[in-house]
């Protein structure tokens, strides 16, 4: 299956009530997808007239405590950062994808992760986070969705899987079945505590991000970085690879772990002793493990698909412990194995005779 295609079922099988979206390349496949699955289960499909639209739409549906949805590509997302600061501020569920393509402006329909900043660091207005994954495979675009609604629904904040043009489009195997990893503990997805449903036999409620009174929103954000602490302390997900005696630490998420992945291999059948970090949540940041392994590596090099985003991040949590550097590609450009064995020598100061 392809991976936007696997995105697609992966949200149908988690339970997604309502999809709303607006067609961007590349990531035209799955609202394709969900405009034939979601009316055969019965669900809502719509196609809206612009991203601005859908992500209003989302939050619509979010108030009613149901499983609501969108899909866009990067300046599409970019035109939905008001809503999702929206969607934040009111404390709603949502799901979010970004299937990233290269930038800035309309840019190109390539393999990106320049987006990374928007994503982490709140690409709208006022002090909020989302949850931020980043699968790397097929397998993970249909299990990461089960993992959204799950996070979506424990912390009522929307939730952004971040991925790109490369694993939409490319075809692996695919296992469909309901995932046990790395999800959350059983989250109970029924919302009669606090969604609209009609007011009959109980008191009103009310969907505000509006708070004039003196300290009120002072004491709103007071409550949101609260559970935003709460959510860094025990939500954390990565995977490491060869870590243990590694001279190299490389760190790339996405696609680019796949290629740091091969890349480990390589270099250690040179006798170069590498290893990967793979954060799989971008936010929260694995920054505690960083920070407790950072003195034992020689070098850590950070790969991404752009100008260097995550290195700033990785910087901020190796607090000068070790030597970080960066490697990447902008604009479409792909990352080979082969360069980045290279560079990976290179950082090390390793002088190899022919």
């Amino acid at each position: 299956m392809a991976g936007n295609h696997a995105l697609a079922e992966g949200a149908i099988q988690a339970g997604c009530d309502a999809y709303f979206g607006y067609p961007i390349t590349p990531q035209n496949e799955i609202p394709e997808y969900m405009a034939a699955r979601m009316p055969e289960e019965g669900r809502v499909f719509v196609q809206s007239e612009s991203e601005l639209a859908a992500i209003s739409m989302v939050m619509g549906a979010a108030v009613t405590g149901k499983r609501a949805m969108t899909t866009s590509s990067s300046p599409g997302i970019s035109l939905m950062q008001e809503g999702i600061s929206y969607l934040c501020g009111c404390e709603l569920p949502a799901v979010i994808a970004n299937v990233v393509r290269g930038g800035p402006g309309l840019g190109n329909i390539a393999a990106a992760q320049s987006d990374y900043f928007q994503a982490v660091k709140g690409g709208g207005h006022g002090d909020y986070h989302l949850f931020v994954l980043a699968p790397a495979s097929v397998q993970e675009m249909f299990d990461f969705a089960f993992w959204a609604f799950d996070l979506a629904f424990k912390y009522r904040n929307p939730v952004m899987i971040l991925t790109d043009g490369l694993i939409g489009q490319m075809m692996e195997p695919l296992t469909i079945r309901e995932p046990s990893w790395p999800r959350a503990t059983p989250v109970s997805f029924d919302a009669r505590d606090w969604a609209l449903t009609g007011a009959a036999g109980r008191p009103p409620r009310s969907f505000k991000s509006l708070f004039l009174g003196d300290g009120v929103l002072e004491a709103h954000n007071a409550k949101l970085q609260a559970k935003y602490a709460r959510a860094a302390a025990t939500e954390v997900r990565y995977e490491t690879v060869a870590t243990e005696d590694a001279q190299l630490l490389l760190v790339a998420y996405g696609i680019m772990a796949r290629v740091c992945r091969e890349t480990v291999d390589r270099l250690r059948a040179r006798g170069i002793k590498a290893g990967l970090l793979r954060p799989l949540t971008l936010w929260p940041f694995p920054t505690a493990w960083l920070a407790a392994h950072a003195a034992q590596f020689a070098h850590i090099l950070v790969v991404e698909l752009s100008c260097g985003q995550m290195v700033e991040d990785v910087q901020l949590a190796v607090q000068a412990r070790t030597p970080v550097s960066f490697y990447g590609r902008a604009g479409g450009g792909i990352v080979t194995c082969q360069e980045l064995t290279a560079v990976a020598i290179e950082r090390l100061g390793i002088k190899e005779t022919s």
